[in-house]
């Protein structure tokens, strides 16, 4: 990525936070927020494509009965982490 990109994503972050974030955090305090939601957007992201594979497999093995379903729901995710939240 372009340094310049990147200054313009940096940017637009903080400007979405100041817009959306005014008066319910301190300014100082908007890193505790922005970070982890980033890092949560950016799991999301890469969970993305497969998570409709994970939710069937989740639903086949609950069926089944199969309580030790981590390196199922791992292998449908392709990742070493998965999400079956809806």
């Amino acid at each position: 990525m372009e340094n310049g990109q990147l200054t313009w994503i940096t940017n637009f972050i903080w400007g979405i936070a100041d817009d959306v974030l005014r008066d319910l955090y301190v300014r100082g305090k908007y890193r505790d927020v922005i970070l982890p939601m980033t890092v949560i957007r950016r799991l999301d992201a890469v969970l993305e494509p497969t998570k409709q594979a994970v939710l069937e497999r989740k639903t086949s093995l609950d069926k089944a009965g199969i309580v030790h379903q981590d390196a199922a729901l791992r292998q449908a995710a392709g990742q070493a982490f998965y999400n079956t939240s809806p």
